[in-house]
């Protein structure tokens, strides 16, 4: 087998062999291997609107309560994505110094800026039940087996 420690040893033409190709291939091996990164969290689960309900309607156990959790958690996210994308947009509006039109411009100021409003309610909306199922998974396991 090549770059074992008798090839090393019984090489006589070269004092000293380059290692670093057997180094790059444990390099390449740690960084590809499928367990890399197994301790991260989790990707939550994607519910959907018409999974949701249901779920809402039977859950009773603490997992339950967390993947509703989870739910209301990624929509909060994504209003605020949202949100911050149509920020952007406010700032690159007031920032364009040759505008088509000043009426045009103010009016897509405002459209962006409702939905900025908009997206940051629904966001503060969204983070309401993820914090009540957050709360009810804990009081759950004491509601199952009361001692």
């Amino acid at each position: 087998m090549l770059g074992t420690p008798d090839r090393i040893r019984s090489s006589e033409s070269s004092t000293t062999l380059d290692k670093r190709p057997i180094i790059n291939l444990y390099t390449i091996y740690i960084v590809r291997s499928p367990n890399v990164g197994r301790c991260r969290r989790p990707k939550p689960e994607h519910l959907s609107k018409q999974q949701i309900n249901p779920l809402i309607a039977t859950t009773k156990t603490p997992a339950e309560h967390e993947r509703i959790a989870q739910y209301y958690q990624a929509k909060a996210l994504d209003y605020l994505a949202q949100a911050k994308e149509h920020e952007a947009m406010v700032a690159a509006y007031k920032a364009n110094s040759s505008p088509p039109n000043d009426k045009n411009q103010a009016s897509t100021i405002s459209h962006c800026e409702y939905f900025v409003t908009t997206f940051k309610a629904l966001a503060d909306n969204s983070e309401e039940p993820a914090t009540l199922h957050e709360r009810m998974a804990k009081e759950a396991p004491k509601k199952l087996n009361p001692t």
